[in-house]
């Protein structure tokens, strides 16, 4: 079980002592546990009053991080969720694709709100997401019909799987026009000739000069933020600074490791900070996981312990379990420890934060799936084939819940009995100390349960 305690930030005399030795200052690293929309963006926010950069790693704006703060919600979808913070850096890696009509929106309506964005800065090597990236996301899914995995239409395969063919437009390009005039007129032919074999008709997804326009007029926009990212994120490590690294969606979704195919195509593990941020593996010191007090999941795919009754109707309504960024409905289900542990293994998960919690207050039983029944036989770890996962049934272990809500609670003792003896058993089960409890979206409403252990801790003799 955790330590008892508060978190607190390195002392002055522990960074002064470390850069006497040349040792650089930790980077932490944020990441999913489950199929994304676990409250990475809380937690982000949370933490990063302690940091001097948060850095977006992966994925593009099929993803969204929803930040309340008193009366004001924020809900971002590619800048990191650091911006609120006036001393941060949001950082946007060279792992990210991005949408430069989504970021300059976003920009806008940050400014809108009083938020100086002046600091935000994207990786010179981000790959760009264009107009036939997204007519081709949809065509294929259309295509695809009753077998769709369940993608948000805003083009984040295609353009990944134009940065592996290395066929793709850079966030580079949007200052040399020559660059990318000639990149476009490649790419072109095969975009028109895909769309062409998926019967659509999209003369603006692939009208050069029009999309040659927008680049340009994209560029002049986003010189100020544009810059070598891996440059700046070494230099502030060499510096002392600690920095922390947020993932978009979770581990449940990763490209190799996720419950393929219905996964996104990046790699939104804590590995995917060390190509997607700029980052080395022995700078990293802490990997904090996330997770709900219960399991949620947009898009198709098997899900072993989805509620498709009332308990589950009044989770997601109490839940508010709608996409950030797509308004999908999630689909809702008990918490089930084999996904977790494996996604605690996978990621080095040295310390978790459970999210939700106040949710499942009132619901007179608590189920928790600990194993899976598959052709007759059980099962204790997470199935390698989403075949095996089509054909598996929860075992579940059952926990009384409790009645009262929990939203002012700030203190693990001044919980009810039932919610703590669920939480040491999502604990034991995970194989991680859980040292933050969420209890409402607010940044206050947060039980802090002990220092975060660090995989190489600063704070040691």
């Amino acid at each position: 079980m955790a330590r008892e305690g508060t978190i607190r930030a390195p002392s002055s005399t522990r960074r002064n002592q470390l850069l006497a030795k040349g040792e650089a200052m930790p980077a932490s690293v944020i990441v999913g546990l489950q199929w994304g929309d676990e409250g990475k963006g809380k937690t982000t926010d949370f933490l990063a009053e302690q940091v001097a950069a948060v850095v977006r790693y992966q994925g593009g704006d099929n993803a969204g991080h929803t930040i309340v703060i008193g009366e004001d919600t924020f809900k971002l979808h590619l800048v990191p969720s650091g911006v609120l913070y006036g001393h941060i850096t949001p950082i946007i890696g060279p792992g990210v694709v991005v949408n430069p009509e989504t970021l300059l929106r976003e920009f806008d309506g940050l400014v809108a709100r009083g938020i100086d964005i002046s600091r935000v800065r994207v990786s010179h090597a981000a790959s760009l997401i264009l107009p036939y990236h997204i007519a081709l996301d949809k065509a294929r899914e259309t295509a695809l019909g009753g077998a769709k995995v369940g993608t948000t239409g805003r083009g984040i395969g295609p353009a990944y799987e134009d940065r592996a063919a290395r066929t793709g437009l850079r966030v580079e390009d949007l200052l040399d026009a020559a660059s990318a005039a000639s990149r476009l007129s490649r790419a072109l032919p095969e975009k028109r000739a895909l769309l062409h074999a998926l019967g659509v008709d999209d003369p603006a997804a692939t009208d050069e000069r029009a999309i040659l326009a927008q680049i340009a007029a994209w560029g002049e926009r986003l010189r100020p933020h544009i810059a070598d990212t891996n440059e700046l994120v070494q230099r502030a490590l060499g510096a002392g600074e600690h920095l922390l690294f947020e993932g978009a969606q979770g581990t449940l979704l990763d490209l190799s490791h996720g419950s393929y195919p219905y996964v996104t195509s990046s790699h939104p593990i804590a590995g995917g900070a060390t190509t997607g941020g700029g980052i080395a593996p022995l700078q990293i010191d802490e990997v904090m996981g996330v997770m709900k007090a219960y399991a949620t999941r947009v898009g198709s795919g098997p899900f072993v312990t989805e509620l498709t009754d009332a308990i589950g109707e009044r989770i997601a309504t109490t839940g508010h379990e709608v996409g950030t960024t797509t308004g999908r409905r999630r689909r809702v289900g008990w918490n089930d420890a084999l996904p977790l542990r494996y996604a605690v293994q996978l990621n080095g998960v040295s310390s978790i934060m459970l999210n939700k919690l106040d949710v499942l207050s009132g619901i007179p039983e608590i189920l928790l799936c600990v194993a899976y029944e598959i052709d007759g036989k059980r099962v204790e770890r997470w199935p390698s084939s989403t075949a095996e996962l089509s054909r598996a049934t929860p075992i579940y272990e059952r926990f009384p819940g409790w009645s009262e809500p929990i939203h002012n609670v700030r203190a693990l003792a001044d919980l009810p009995e039932n919610a703590r003896r669920y939480v040491t058993a999502l604990e034991e089960l995970a194989g991680a100390p859980i040292v933050l409890l969420s209890v409402g979206p607010e940044r206050t409403q947060t039980i802090e349960r002990a220092w975060r252990p660090m995989r190489r801790s600063v704070n040691r003799p």
